[in-house]
């Protein structure tokens, strides 16, 4: 089995509260240097099967109607080995 990761996050104009919380709790917490927090989601996808062009099509509509809402985030799919 392969597995294929989807990497879904905010759109850079997009503003992320979430992140911004980490971001001012992390020197509270004795983490300093530390300019901007993003957060966003990762899916693991175990495949069945070949991960070939067609899968991967699949996959990539699978992230733009379901996993991502993609007037808000962007996504990124990747092959790990």
């Amino acid at each position: 089995m392969a597995r294929v990761v989807v990497d879904v996050m905010l759109k850079p104009e997009i503003l992320d509260p979430q992140g911004q919380a980490v971001q001012r709790a992390l020197p509270r917490l004795g983490f300093e240097g530390i300019a901007d927090v993003r957060q966003g989601k990762r899916f693991e996808l175990e495949v069945e099967g070949p991960v070939d062009e067609a899968a991967l099509a699949r996959i990539h509509e699978m992230a733009e109607t379901f996993l991502a809402n993609t007037v808000i985030e962007d996504f990124v799919v990747k092959v790990e080995s």
